[in-house]
């Protein structure tokens, strides 16, 4: 392997790089009538960038990877003469410098070329105008010498319009490798929607890639694999390589990625998830600038699908559910989500109605991946040891803790103190804050005063919550219509109804108090 690169950055897709620029590209341009004269012709040959210099010594100037485009006026008139005589308009100053320091034309030309060599320039183009009305026979034979593509740029064609040609073809570039990352990041998340998600986005990783992909498990071995088969020695190098990301023990990885390179191939890998251990390897024959993109994408999403895997979370999950739907009473099931109490929190958007990702959001703020989606209403179930705080454009109702036998009166808690949360404009009420009469009652005789007291009202839940809604607002029509979304008349008609069939004056301070105790045990 020729040296492994770390990148201890965390995973996130970014934008691609922009892609450089084919020098046959630049050459294929009719408009610029370039024309390569020396050096290899190699199609691989690519420029980052054009930039234009007189000086003789280019060198502390270049980043790499440049098109260098210079009109001579820095060849001394000895050096410049050997391949035809020098165009009108010669710069006296141009005819002195370096006069005296090379007695050869070759010399100085090929001094000049290899400090270009050495700052990594892609290729050198010579204009033909105004200096010289030739390239030089020395500058032709000392890129060939040093292996640099040198460009013949006509009389016609400006230097500005050739740095307008490759930013031109760097934006034609740019676009296709957004687009090209674009559609990939849409395949591979379809994929991970389908019944076998891990095989298929490996599948459509290696399709976009066009190589081979491997997912390594924790303890370095393939638990899955996709693309072509890989020439002899890579899929031990890309083992080998996945180690450099892989957490030792508990601890974190030294980085989250990793390249290297095989003969002609280029390795990759990325650590999956926060050090669960797995790895993700990519074998390919090219790396584009979108490739790690691309990567990280199909990384990001079998981060997911490999950290619900491997923590067992899903699988406890799952479990708890098909037990309960089996019949299982919920203090059995209970154990596979965790011990102690739990709370239920019942939440509901400020802005617009929840949908799935808003709701995994807001439970992973709760610290919970228990959610249930309702149409208006997000439900999570939060263990009992967490404190749920207001959440920015929720408003929340909070349960008090309970064991499981007793998860469906707390959701009735949780939702009562939404509807309360959001009549009195408060982004969060919890439950049972403080200890109230209920606590100085036996429960079993304050429940039974209870069924006594409301047993008119039994079989007509609207009326009983509308009363709920309405002691517990202090008698608003309008919030408490609010609170339950209807009509205000329609509260005045249910409260009447209620003040009929219990027979009582709803007025009177001391009826509120008796029926907000009983409503409170039922």
């Amino acid at each position: 392997m020729e040296g492994t690169h770390t990148m201890p950055e965390t995973i996130t897709p970014a934008v691609p790089p922009t892609p450089p620029v084919p020098l046959s590209a630049l050459l294929a341009r009719e408009d610029l009538a370039l024309r390569q004269i020396a050096g290899p012709s190699d199609p691989a040959i690519v420029i980052h960038w054009a930039h234009t210099s007189e000086m003789a010594d280019p060198y502390p100037y270049l980043l790499g990877g440049e098109l260098l485009l210079t009109a001579g006026v820095h060849v001394p008139e000895a050096a410049g003469s050997d391949g035809g005589a020098p165009g009108h308009g010669g710069s006296p100053a141009r005819a002195k410098s370096r006069a005296g320091e090379d007695s050869r034309p070759g010399d100085y030309f090929d001094g000049y070329v290899s400090r270009i060599v050495a700052a990594g320039g892609a290729a050198l183009g010579f204009g033909l105008a105004p200096v010289h009305d030739t390239v030089p026979r020395a500058l032709v034979a000392a890129c060939d010498h040093h292996g640099l593509p040198l460009l013949e740029v006509p009389p016609q064609t400006t230097f500005s319009g050739v740095a307008r040609a490759v930013w031109q073809l760097m934006a034609q570039a740019r676009l296709a490798e957004l687009r090209r990352v674009t559609e990939a990041q849409q395949s591979l998340a379809a994929a991970a929607s389908r019944p076998d998600p891990v095989p298929s986005v490996l599948r459509q990783l290696a399709q976009r890639l066009t190589g081979h992909v491997v997912l390594y498990g924790p303890d370095g071995t393939e638990v899955a694999a996709a693309g072509r088969e890989p020439a002899q020695g890579v899929r031990g190098a890309l083992a080998e390589l996945s180690g450099v990301v892989r957490p030792a023990g508990r601890t974190a990885p030294r980085a989250t990625s990793a390249t290297d390179t095989v003969g002609d191939t280029h390795l990759a890998v990325y650590a999956l998830g926060a050090g669960e251990g797995f790895v993700l390897g990519v074998a390919t024959p090219r790396r584009d600038p979108g490739d790690h993109t691309i990567a990280s994408v199909a990384a990001v999403l079998l981060s997911l699908l490999t950290g619900e895997h491997h923590s067992g979370a899903g699988a406890a999950r799952s479990s708890a559910l098909v037990r309960l739907l089996l019949g299982s009473p919920p203090e059995q099931v209970a154990p596979l989500l965790g011990t102690g109490k739990w709370l239920v929190v019942h939440a509901r958007p400020e802005a617009q109605s929840p949908d799935a990702v808003t709701a995994s959001a807001l439970g992973a703020a709760l610290g919970s991946p228990l959610v249930d989606l309702g149409q208006d209403v997000v439900r999570v179930l939060v263990p009992g040891g967490r404190v749920p705080e207001p959440q920015a454009g929720w408003t929340l109702g909070v349960s008090a803790a309970v064991e499981a036998p007793e998860w469906p009166a707390a959701d009735g808690q949780a939702g009562r103190a939404l509807a309360r949360a959001r009549a009195t404009r408060t982004p969060l009420i919890r439950h049972g804050a403080r200890p109230g009469l209920g606590d100085l009652v036996p429960r079993a005789d304050a429940e039974a005063h209870a069924g006594a007291l409301l047993a008119p009202l039994a079989g007509r839940p609207e009326l009983t919550e509308t009363l709920r809604n309405w002691l517990s607002l202090h008698g608003s029509w309008d919030r408490t219509a609010v609170a339950l979304e209807v009509h205000r008349n329609t509260v005045r008609q249910r409260i009447a109804r209620c003040a009929a069939l219990l027979d009582t004056d709803l007025d009177d301070p001391d009826v509120r108090m008796e029926l907000w105790f009983a409503l409170r045990q039922s």
